[in-house]
């Protein structure tokens, strides 16, 4: 929020400079933006005066002007049009920062001509709107003063609001702050004295039904006639500019004013373009209106709107409608001062895509008890600059009242803000805030809040402000007490996961961080619609529902970085993934590869990524959360999960299951799923949803690998069967290793083999099991004694033949 140090000083008697001013704004709330003070960008500018102009020879619009700087002469090519002889303007020299575009400016040739300087515009100076001309100046103006020294320029105060502080929407609620802290007095309220001159026989009429009249529970205007809308004041005109608002005419300049002043937006509709009634009414389907900002907007049933009998006026609390605007031959107006549901607003506004001062205020909740005095002030002003007679108040429903009553012992301010302060002090601030206080037994106050600050709600409101207004740098600084030595702070949960990133980092996962947003046309694949987490007020349309699974974001990271030729690639990502069901939330971890796994060298060819390297990935993830690799098993089908999983392909694809239950999946991206992603190399992927692993405690497990060397010596053996095709090797070699687990300390495959000279649907597999004796080196009938169990237990369990 913008305005001057003069405008303030209308609202604050205080001789405080602008420094404290801006200090104690800081310290209250009102974050200070910027003080500019426009002296200071005009220094270097000079008056000049315009001895002559001619033509210029290579462009129609150009002239060429010869300007007396007061030092000396300079040749000056000017495109304005009000350039002629005798004016006198503000010149810019070869060497000064152009304010608006804050470039410097140099000496050079225009179409042919030497310049060697520029008359400046009150636009490029940011003095004023005006871009058509250069800025005239009074001609007894001697050339060569300081530009500062002529023009009439004042410092502008720029304040961040947070949402909560509608009471500082206007100039004079932020002098109340000032004044509550004793910086200077808040003045009186000005008086409205303008009386009504006759009764008028236009009607405003309510079109909302009682169950949507919250929508706009009050509005009010009236009608003023004869009036002559001219330009507004030079003060008005210099107001505005000095904030960055462009003067239209003096009506609509004064509903500008005063949403600047007071918080409180108005409109001015012109009366002779108005068909019956005028009222607020929500919108059909099928309505459009082309606003003050010339573009035509489709409307909604959720839209409310100003409408007369011939259709809508202007969208409430936001902008006008060219239809009913006030024009320069306007001679009757009404003025219309309402209060607009904040919701409403903000919901219209975000779906419209409109910024206006007037949104901006009412979507925070301006001060409902402030819509018949607007109406009456800016009355008064119009009929004082434009003439005509204004009529009697028009008004449908009452303002709703939003102030708060509640008890408050003056003894929170010591327990939740630290600051002893006697209750007289309390009271001062918070009476000089607007609240009104009455003493109650026990030294408790029965507090009501002004209508201006409808955010204040309870006891811990007003402690903050007392604070804020006697100081947060009065709060004593104490020394927190020293924290126990703590350790195992973090739960089995958070080092489970600081142990799998640490772990997926190790086998050459990257890890991103990815929305948990995405476009419904993907999340759908991998989640029915109907369980599908949709966003009312998504961020953008392609963000607009919640991910059902890690893996649409990971793949598209992935799509992303081929089309940049980044081809070898391999990501990881922890965090949620939502769902309608319960729990709407789940933690999952999931991965993603593709390209070659191993660079490309001379003696040896590259391998691509393939679903072993996936699967290679999730067992090393589930054995960082504690699972160990002996109880898994795969399965090539998703049995015992709900849904189908149907972006693995079928073929490629596998489950890493507890006995029955299934804790991780793994496998190739399906292509149909890769089209929608414009991906046509192969992707693979594993997927581990927290909430199917069973709860393991960190207790006792370390996060590096044991190794206990033995004094023994250790003995291999190899062994080769022939298998039927269907039996998995990994039950085989599961099955090695658990007849002697003392002794087996490994059991590697080295060899699959099925085709020439092997039958038909049989494999021949070979594997090496290495023994680790503990207590004694093993003898030769020992080591036989094992081979034959494996025999044995290959031969009976799986039906397999040892191969010499």
């Amino acid at each position: 929020m913008k305005f001057t140090l003069s405008w303030l000083k209308e609202h604050l008697e205080t001789n405080a400079d602008i420094d404290e001013i801006a200090n104690t704004l800081t310290a209250v709330g009102l974050e200070i933006e910027s003080v500019r003070s426009p002296q200071e960008s005009l220094k270097g500018f000079v008056t000049a005066k315009i001895i002559s102009v001619e033509k210029h020879p290579n462009a129609d619009r150009l002239k060429i002007c010869k300007v007396d700087s007061g030092s000396d002469e300079l040749q000056v090519v000017c495109g304005a049009d009000n350039a002629k002889a005798g004016l006198v303007g503000i010149l810019a020299r070869p060497g000064d920062i152009i304010p608006s575009s804050n470039t410097k400016l140099k000496a050079g040739k225009i179409r042919g001509c030497i310049s060697e300087g520029m008359m400046c515009s009150a636009n490029e100076l940011k003095v004023g709107t005006d871009s058509e001309g250069i800025i005239e100046l009074e001609k007894n103006i001697v050339a060569g003063l300081p530009a500062g020294d002529v023009i009439e320029l004042e410092t502008v105060i720029d304040i961040a609001l947070t949402p909560n502080r509608v009471d500082a929407l206007g100039v004079r609620g932020v002098a109340r702050d000032l004044a509550a802290t004793g910086i200077g007095s808040l003045k009186k309220m000005k008086q409205y004295s303008e009386a009504p001159k006759f009764e008028t026989d236009f009607e405003i009429a309510n079109y909302l039904t009682t169950e949507q009249s919250y929508l706009c529970p009050h509005f009010s205007g009236l009608v003023i006639k004869g009036i002559k809308n001219t330009d507004s004041p030079d003060w008005l005109k210099r107001r505005l500019e000095s904030i960055g608002l462009r003067p239209v005419s003096a009506v609509v300049d004064i509903t500008q004013y005063l949403t600047i002043d007071l918080g409180r937006p108005l409109h001015a509709f012109d009366l002779s373009k108005i068909k019956g009634s005028l009222g607020p009414k929500l919108a059909k389907d099928s309505d459009k209106i082309i606003a003050l900002d010339n573009k035509e907007y489709s409307l909604d049933s959720n839209t409310l709107l100003i409408s007369d009998e011939s259709g809508p006026q202007a969208i409430a609390g936001i902008i006008g409608g060219q239809s009913s605007s006030v024009v320069e031959e306007t001679t009757d107006i009404f003025i219309e001062s309402a209060f607009f549901n904040p919701s409403c607003v903000a919901r219209t506004g975000r779906s419209l895509g409109i910024v206006s001062d007037a949104r901006y205020c009412f979507e925070r909740g301006v001060d409902p008890s402030m819509t018949i005095a607007g109406a009456n002030l800016a009355s008064s002003m119009i009929v004082e600059i434009c003439g005509g007679e204004s009529s009697n108040l028009l008004s449908v429903g009452k303002p709703p009242n939003v102030s708060r009553s509640f008890s408050f012992s003056p003894i929170q301010v010591s327990r939740l803000g630290g600051l002893n302060l006697s209750d007289e002090e309390i009271k001062d601030i918070l009476e000089s805030l607007g609240f009104e206080l009455e003493t109650k037994t026990k030294g408790e106050f029965f507090v009501t809040s002004p209508s201006w600050r409808s955010d204040v709600e309870g006891e811990q409101d007003l402690v903050e402000e007392v604070l804020r207004i006697h100081g947060y740098d009065q709060i004593p600084v104490k020394k927190l007490p020293d924290a126990p030595n703590r350790k195992g702070i973090l739960t089995d949960e958070q080092r489970n996961i600081r142990m799998l990133r640490r772990t997926l980092a190790s086998t050459g996962l990257s890890e991103i961080i990815t929305w948990s947003f995405m476009e419904y046309s993907k999340a759908g694949t991998f989640l029915e619609e109907q369980k599908l987490l949709f966003l009312e007020n998504p961020i953008s349309e392609d963000l607009n529902v919640l991910r059902p699974s890690l893996l649409p974001n990971l793949i598209n990271a992935i799509a992303k970085n081929l089309s940049r030729n980044f081809l070898n690639l391999a990501f990881f990502e922890v965090g949620p993934v939502f769902s309608n069901s319960s729990p709407n939330q789940e933690l999952c971890v999931s991965g993603v590869r593709t390209g070659h796994v191993s660079k490309l060298h001379w003696d040896s060819d590259g391998r691509h990524a393939d679903i072993f390297d996936v699967k290679g990935d999730a067992l090393k993830a589930l054995n960082a959360l504690g699972l160990s690799s002996e109880g898994i098993t795969t399965s090539k089908t998703f049995s015992g999960f709900s849904d189908s999983l149907s972006w693995y392909h079928p073929g490629q694809s596998g489950a890493l299951c507890l006995g029955k239950n299934p804790v991780a999946y793994f496998g190739s991206i399906h292509p149909s799923v890769l089209k929608l992603f414009n991906i046509e190399v192969p992707v693979m992927c594993f997927e581990i949803l927290f909430n199917q692993l069973p709860k393991i405690s960190r207790k006792g497990l370390s996060s590096r690998p044991q190794f206990s060397p033995s004094p023994y010596q250790s003995v291999e053996r190899d062994f080769s069967f022939l298998l039927d095709e269907e039996f998995p090797v990994e039950k085989v070699i599961r099955k090695v290793k658990g007849l002697n687990r003392d002794l087996i300390s490994e059991v590697n495959l080295f060899d699959i083999y099925s085709g020439a000279k092997v039958q038909d649907n049989k494999k021949s597999i070979a594997f090496t099991v290495k023994l680790q004796p503990k207590d004694k080196t093993l003898t030769e009938e020992e080591i036989d004694l094992i081979s034959q169990k494996i025999i044995k237990a290959v031969e009976e369990g799986f039906d397999g033949k040892l191969r010499a």
